[in-house]
């Protein structure tokens, strides 16, 4: 789809009307100065990059914010758009020259009842349901994963990740697992198990956290050896109970009690498994807030080096990087912390259970004392007692660890499947791959004289694309030459194969 025109309006008055054509389209600033060395930042390129990203789906904020102190508004232009109400329409058509299909966007400033999120006249709720219509449309993909969102990100290049990486243009904690959909759909192979294999490592990230919780009371050798020992003390007391001479209301009364243990062990056992549910689950929420101001600051940092060797002068790192990584984290926190509620209420009942058979339980302790019952046995009903209850305490032990490594290894075993029905597309990955490289070393070749390839190369956790030089590193120099080169390059690989794309649009210096 190309670019036919972006207008900026409100009710009555058209404020800008910006017709594209077909080639490379520059915003100039052609302000005579005396000053020959002045750059022109002022003109509004970035602006018009955000305008359109704003109308594909982006939020829209960094039209009126600060990308590096969010907290600083720009009080006049967030006044002017909404205010006035400005209505930003951009148009997409499939051919410039002879249109068949046009697809017309109009979003506003506003919110609620006075919100426009349009396509073609139709209304949509929000800027996640224009987003997916507009992968339906432009993509002709119904599939969750990649978004609608993350395929346009190499053709937005207005922030500092995608102006200063060639195809690392998501999030900074984007894994491997999320972008290889992305790479094998820009390559024109769309895959229907992505969203499933995304759920299936998320899952398996869970299973390995609740593990490493489990490993703290102990491993499964150790909580099965404990179990062993346990049960033979517990053999041993209930031999050596059975060794006394009671009468039958006195051994009625201590069959009661046995039932009040069992009930009371039945009753810890389950409130063992809430209590292990619920400091996981506060562990996580614990872990996922300290990730709020605990971010990795070397990480962070590096970026920030890499990209001030790539773009002199650049301020903007730190903090649109953390404002992103926790809107994600506060995504996590609501599914997360949902359960909780529930495990509140169950772990309260379990416990007013549990305190009614520890009252009926000492009762019958002391009646059976005054009926004759030996210090003895009265010593050996509190450590069963007390045995009972390491006894269960440890079988739900056992059991969680027992479940988790039986999911992740259910877990593994699908994750082995969709990647083997992934590489069982190699042959047609790196025919892709090569068609690719045929444009883009050549064109690497005419900007600075190196040729430049593509590789996918199957691992553990799916395919991993990398962009190298066919002699040696390439210098830094050369990272806007190499992500100019493989956004031209990609437009004739998708024109080749027919592959649908959207025009591409960059911040230049």
């Amino acid at each position: 789809m190309f670019l036919k025109s972006l207008k900026i309006e409100n009710e009555s008055t058209i404020v800008r009307d910006m017709l594209f054509y077909k080639g490379i389209n520059l915003i100039v600033d052609e302000t005579k100065t005396p000053d020959k060395k002045e750059s022109g930042n002022n003109v509004g390129k970035t602006t018009v990059l955000r305008l359109i990203d704003y109308c594909l789906g982006g939020k829209g904020e960094n039209i009126y914010k600060d990308t590096e102190f969010v907290q600083n508004t720009n009080v006049e232009v967030e006044n002017f758009l909404k205010q006035n109400n400005i209505i930003i329409t951009l148009s997409l058509v499939d051919d410039l020259d002879n249109p068949l299909t046009e697809i017309c966007i109009r979003r506003n400033f506003l919110s609620r009842k006075d919100k426009i999120v349009e396509i073609n006249g139709e209304s949509f709720a929000n800027k996640d349901a224009l987003a997916k219509e507009l992968k339906k449309r432009i993509f002709n993909s119904e599939e969750d994963k990649p978004t609608f969102r993350q395929i346009i990100s190499k053709n937005i290049r207005d922030e500092k990740n995608r102006l200063q990486n060639t195809l690392k243009v998501l999030h900074a904690t984007t894994t491997k697992d999320e972008y290889e959909p992305l790479f094998l759909f820009w390559l024109g192979i769309e895959l229907n198990t992505s969203t499933y294999k995304d759920k299936l490592n998320r899952d398996k990230k869970t299973e390995e956290n609740l593990q490493s919780r489990l490993k703290k009371e102990g491993t499964l050798s150790m909580i099965e050896q404990s179990l062993l020992v346990i049960d033979r003390s517990i053999q041993e007391l209930i031999t050596k109970k059975e060794t006394f001479n009671i009468n039958p209301s006195f051994e009625k009364e201590l069959s009661e009690l046995n039932q009040v243990k069992f009930d009371l062990n039945r009753y810890s056992t389950e409130l063992s498994r809430f209590e292990m549910r619920k400091e996981l689950v506060v562990e996580s929420k614990n872990e996922l807030e300290n990730e709020k101001s605990n971010v990795d600051v070397a990480q962070i940092l590096n970026l920030y080096n890499e990209a001030n060797a790539l773009i002199p002068n650049l301020q903007k790192s730190f903090e649109d990087t953390l404002s992103f990584h926790n809107q994600m984290i506060d995504e996590k926190l609501k599914y997360i912390v949902r359960e909780l509620p529930d495990l509140d209420k169950n772990i309260a009942a379990i416990k007013r259970e549990i305190n009614q058979l520890l009252t009926r339980e000492r009762n019958l302790t002391a009646h059976l004392k005054k009926n004759g019952a030996a210090d003895d046995l009265e010593r050996i009903i509190i450590e069963l007692n007390s045995e009972f209850e390491k006894k269960g305490k440890n079988e739900e032990l056992k059991r969680l660890w027992e479940q988790s490594i039986k999911n992740i290894a259910e877990i593994d075993k699908k994750l082995t499947q969709i990647n083997e029905s992934i590489n069982s597309k190699d042959e047609l990955i790196q025919q892709r791959v090569a068609k690719f490289n045929e444009y883009f070393s050549n064109i690497t070749y005419k900007l600075y004289g190196e040729r430049e390839i593509l590789s996918a190369d199957p691992t553990d956790k799916g395919y991993e694309f990398k962009v190298t030089p066919v002699a040696g590193n390439s210098g830094t120099g050369k990272k806007k030459g190499q992500i100019a080169a493989f956004d031209l390059a990609y437009i004739q690989f998708a024109d080749n194969m027919n592959i649908r794309c959207l025009d591409s649009v960059q911040k230049t210096m």
